[in-house]
């Protein structure tokens, strides 16, 4: 089953594994994920196999590339995508390499009316057909509709993204099971991105996440930032599908300091009033989640650059109405200078946790069952996903 690693890997792969097995129960008796999950890259090797490429991967919120001819280049499990919304309204997901002899397409984000090879000048269609092959009607028997580019199945849900690799895996509803319904109070498809921004940090993927969906650390990592902004969380919700996700009221407004309230934003038009005095995290797994509050989404995607280092992006997302306010502009600079305060005392405590977990004595702990509950239904998952 290991198939790209070589026989002692595979052996050392075999003694990390079976720790994965204390992971399967509830969370008040679940171990937390083996400290080798974050730092071995042998272990890296084995979730690009088992996970990132036969998995649906998040790739947020899409609204940031509304019209046709929008494109955004990117790389998920070491492989260089396009995304490119079509002429039709679809957005599409497709291999970052020429036809003819593999040269990168794209680079960054922009808006274009076709594709077009920088070497040689071979162009292709929105929808990823070749378009023109310069000189190639020498070529005997050459087809054009043969040559291209190679596409991913792709899927939009509730203004969220996801590209899969594997052509088998099974259609994203699966994967995504009652999330809607969960959702269903926030209008989350129909946001608008105000900030996008991508960084590094030198901790593990998974990490990373977790973090953001727990608890546990905020009166010991945000003790003078947000902490008193957080009630205690409700219990983690049963849901359907392969994510995790936990509802905890808030003391005004999670998208601000606990300083700054009187720069609240108002809340998003036609919100149920039930969830109006709270935030709900949701880890999308593998790699993606957000957090819905009434007036703001935060939406992150974790990827791996390797066992130790991982590229995180950043958005946050606003109600149209919202963002046509005259005072917009104004206000939201607090709410990014609460994601960017927030985030500026994290990264030491991560890149503080990675070193710990490189030690030949870190050790499994155990969660604490209601302020780690997504992070505990994600080493769940991920358990049985390695282990299968």
């Amino acid at each position: 089953m290991l198939q790209h690693v070589d026989a002692d890997r595979q052996s050392d792969i075999a003694e990390i594994l079976p720790a994965l097995e204390n992971c399967l129960q509830p969370a008040e008796h679940a171990c937390c994920l083996p400290p080798a999950c974050y730092t071995n890259p042998d272990i890296l090797a084995l979730e690009t196999e088992r996970i990132f490429r036969t998995k649906w991967l998040g790739i947020g919120h899409t609204g940031r590339l509304p019209a046709s001819g929008d494109f955004e280049a990117l790389e998920l499990a070491a492989v260089p995508l396009i995304l490119v919304r079509g002429k039709d309204g679809k957005l599409r997901a497709f291999a970052n390499s020429c036809r003819h002899r593999g040269a990168r397409l794209l680079d960054g984000t922009g808006n274009c009316p076709g594709i077009r090879c920088p070497f040689h000048s071979w162009a292709y269609k929105l929808d990823g057909s070749l378009a023109g092959a310069p000189q190639m009607d020498a070529a005997a028997d050459f087809a054009r509709n043969a040559h291209g580019l190679i596409e991913f199945r792709c899927a939009e849900v509730l203004g969220f993204g996801f590209v899969c690799l594997d052509p088998e895996a099974p259609d994203i509803e699966s994967q995504l099971g009652d999330f809607a319904e969960i959702h269903a109070p926030w209008p989350l498809d129909t946001l608008v991105p105000a900030r996008r921004r991508t960084f590094d940090v030198a901790c593990n993927w998974k990490a990373f996440i977790e973090v953001f969906n727990e608890y546990y650390h905020l009166p010991y990592v945000h003790r003078d930032s947000i902490d008193a902004v957080y009630a205690r969380p409700e219990p983690a919700d049963d849901v359907v599908g392969e994510y995790a996700s936990q509802y905890g009221g808030t003391d005004g407004t999670g998208g601000l300091l606990d300083g700054q309230q009187e720069h609240a934003l108002p809340a998003m038009p036609g919100l149920d009033e039930a969830v109006g005095a709270g935030v709900r995290y949701t880890w999308l797994f593998p790699n993606m989640t957000f957090a819905a509050g009434r007036d703001a989404v935060w939406v992150y995607e974790a990827n791996p650059i390797d066992a130790g280092t991982c590229r995180v992006t950043q958005t946050a997302l606003f109600s149209r109405q919202t963002t046509a306010l005259p005072d917009f502009e104004a206000k939201v600079a607090a709410y990014y200078h609460r994601l960017d305060a927030a985030i500026a005392e994290d990264i030491p405590a991560l890149e503080n946790q990675q070193r710990g977990l490189a030690s030949p004595y870190a050790r499994q702990g155990r969660f604490q069952p209601l302020l780690e509950a997504n992070v505990a239904s994600f080493a769940r998952w991920y358990a049985e996903q390695m282990l299968r």
